[in-house]
């Protein structure tokens, strides 16, 4: 870093990927299936409080790149490129995947926040500690190659709750405690400075297509870099 001094802030902008409709109410992990992208107001919603000057990153499963396809589709400027990490797919849920995931989440003790706890393994597959190991190493290495700009990151439910736990101090259990829902945006500063790394978690699970829009300025980035526009007298 040139300026020891000087704090570079990498924003993270994660997108969980749209609903899955053809999984037939099974479990599907790492199955590469499609996602239903017919909810255009829903992706003009999100496009609006992404920044446009940033770097695009996707998981290699389908659902994640029709998922940024339709947030451009819906107008916002396509990037000459969109990266695709392995390392960013959602876990590995091995003999569990096609199994009826209400089912099998009924059999889960009360008050269970994944599908299993964070270091069991499902059978053939991955536990969540598999998870946040790869999408963690993955996350030092593009924040490092990155540094100082926006990432946008198309990914899945497990990476965000992976990446969340991370910028919780790395307490994995902590971020299965978070809710992210299908297209929704959730924020991740990483903040580095005088050789100390501190993560800040602006907004976690924002669905902006909720929301009515006169009040769109509850949805604009938060933090030090948003200045109030000034008043005239």
């Amino acid at each position: 870093m040139s300026n020891p001094g000087k704090a570079v802030t990498t924003r993270w902008w994660w997108v969980r990927h749209a609903p899955v409709r053809e999984d037939n109410g099974c479990i599907y992990g790492q199955k590469d299936l499609g996602c239903d992208t017919s909810d255009r107001v829903v992706f003009t919603a999100v496009g609006k409080i992404l920044p446009r000057d940033a770097v695009w990153y996707a998981s290699h499963l389908k659902r994640t790149h029709q998922t940024a396809e339709a947030i451009w589709a819906a107008g916002f400027p396509r990037p000459a490129t969109m990266q695709h990490e392995a390392a960013l797919a959602e876990q590995h849920l091995g003999e569990w995947q096609g199994m009826n995931r209400a089912a099998f989440l009924a059999s889960q003790p009360a008050g269970s926040h994944w599908f299993a706890d964070i270091d069991q393994p499902a059978p053939g597959g991955e536990s969540f500690m598999d998870l946040y190991n790869r999408a963690r190493g993955a996350i030092e290495r593009i924040t490092t190659e990155q540094a100082g700009k926006d990432v946008i990151a198309v990914a899945h439910g497990g990476t965000i709750k992976a990446a969340v736990g991370l910028a919780l101090g790395g307490q994995p259990d902590k971020g299965l405690a978070f809710d992210i829902d299908n297209c929704s945006v959730t924020r991740l500063d990483h903040v580095a400075a005088d050789g100390r790394n501190v993560w800040r978690l602006p907004m976690v699970n924002q669905q902006p297509w909720i929301a009515d829009p006169s009040h769109a300025a509850m949805h604009q980035p938060a933090g030090p870099e948003v200045v109030p526009e000034t008043k005239l007298a």
